[in-house]
């Protein structure tokens, strides 16, 4: 299996989950206050969408690297 096929195949992974998922999400530390010592955090939760052409593009783009790696 060559490194276009394995980044066909991955291309056409990370697009169908792009799809299938619309986006995620994930957690940072914020600090609200601090005085001197005394420091208070809070947790915040960012959620990121990935565009649905961006997860279209990824599978055309996998599937023509696989169509065109057989022809080669």
């Amino acid at each position: 299996m060559g490194p276009s096929k394995i980044i066909a195949i991955l291309l056409l992974v990370v697009g169908a989950a792009s799809l299938a998922m619309g986006g995620f999400s994930y957690t940072k530390d914020k600090t609200v206050l601090k005085v001197g010592s005394l420091e208070v955090s809070a947790k915040e939760q960012q959620q990121v969408n990935v565009p649905v052409w961006l997860g279209v593009g990824a599978i055309a783009v996998g599937g023509l690297l696989l169509v065109l790696g057989r022809r080669s």
